[in-house]
């Protein structure tokens, strides 16, 4: 079964009122996926959307953490020190940022054949992972 690993704009999207078409198409994707035990996520995704819910999206600290909580029902990849220098090389050889390239480190190490986010070119391949837009 291939796995897929998760940016955090799909779970951001999946509770933003103000963007209801991508938030339909987010709740969509996440229920097909949610029970596949192949979807994974990193600690960093786990922070940035805790940042963003709170943050930009006016979400209640208990809520956002509850959410947080749901999401722990995909595998959790920890950042590790490994993942944070490969990340380093990702970013200097495919001119990426690195976070961005720290998300393809983590796709990388949990086997992810498949990257679902909106935030790098649809359909390239970095390291072996595939770049998938569900927005498009």
């Amino acid at each position: 079964m291939s796995k897929v690993f998760l940016d955090t704009n799909v779970l951001i999207y999946s509770v933003d009122k103000d963007s209801p078409d991508k938030r339909d198409d987010a709740l969509t994707l996440l229920k097909q996926i949610g029970h596949s035990g192949s979807t994974v996520l990193s600690t960093q995704v786990l922070q940035e959307f805790y940042s963003a819910a709170t943050g930009k999206l006016h979400i209640p600290l208990v809520e956002a953490k509850m959410l947080l909580v749901k999401f722990t029902v995909f595998e959790v990849v920890q950042v590790t020190t490994e993942r944070i220098l490969r990340a380093v090389d990702i970013s200097a050889f495919h001119q990426l940022s690195f976070w961005d390239s720290l998300i393809i480190s983590t796709a990388e190490a949990a086997r992810c054949e498949t990257l679902l986010t909106e935030d790098m070119n649809d359909g390239q391949i970095i390291e072996g992972v595939r770049i998938v837009n569900p927005f498009a």
